[in-house]
């Protein structure tokens, strides 16, 4: 895992480990699990470490546990594919062509709107924030931890400027989509265009109050990264 983040309680990394393994294909839809005792011994846990993984991993939705039938990987369709932890997971392999589109039409249809609806609704500390946010970001770089942190906070702080609170509540979704494909994305060695100006027009509309404007940006600023996502896969 990058920038040192893989250290944690006993359950959780061994939640992580078992999570990427579902999710990079190591256990399909379907497969049983090895057993409690088995995992215990495979990883050098205690078997209260494996159930606690195993509960971790199954309110994602990744498994259910039967008595006498053990634990099985649900089909991926029953996946809580917006936890932020699994789309960690996701990227920390290679996620499909149709996972990273997926996951860019769902941007595509929340943040323009979200950006629109910002430029009208935003307070002057939210305001603050994205500022402070799109400041880190040229002055880190997108390449660095404190800059794709600030880039997290930067698209957040616009779904919370929105005051809609259904919107809201994506704001840890979208974060971790913007995390883990701006991650993916600065690992591959390549070269891309620098978002960055991106970032300050789309702060400068809703600054500006200009809805239309906000609601342009966004969706060039998501098709460029996308794009450059899947310059990266493919590398």
């Amino acid at each position: 895992m990058a920038n040192g983040e893989r250290r944690g309680p006993a359950h959780v990394t061994l939640a992580r480990t078992l999570g990427i393994a579902i999710v990079t294909g190591d256990y399909p839809s379907g497969t049983v699990l090895p057993g409690e005792l088995e995992l215990a011994g495979q990883f050098g846990v205690s078997r209260s470490v494996i159930r606690e993984s195993l509960r971790m991993l199954s309110a994602k939705g990744l498994v259910e546990s039967r008595p006498k039938a053990g634990t099985r990987v649900r089909e991926r369709a029953q996946w809580n594919l917006l936890d932020p932890e699994l789309l960690a997971w996701m990227f920390e392999g290679a996620p499909s062509l149709g996972f990273v589109r997926s996951l860019f039409q769902l941007r595509m249809i929340v943040e323009p709107a979200a950006a629109e609806l910002a430029a009208v609704q935003r307070s002057a500390a939210q305001l603050s924030r994205m500022g402070h946010a799109v400041e880190v970001m040229a002055q880190q770089g997108l390449r660095t931890q404190d800059g794709q942190t600030a880039d997290q906070r930067f698209h957040a702080a616009i779904l919370e400027a929105t005051g809609n609170e259904l919107l809201v509540s994506l704001s840890s979704s979208i974060a971790a989509a913007v995390r883990w494909t701006t991650f993916f994305k600065y690992r591959v060695p390549l070269q891309y265009r620098d978002p960055i100006p991106l970032h300050r027009e789309l702060f400068e509309a809703i600054a500006n109050g200009d809805a239309g404007a906000a609601r342009g940006v966004t969706e060039r600023l998501i098709a460029q990264a996308g794009l450059d996502t899947e310059r990266a896969l493919g590398a």
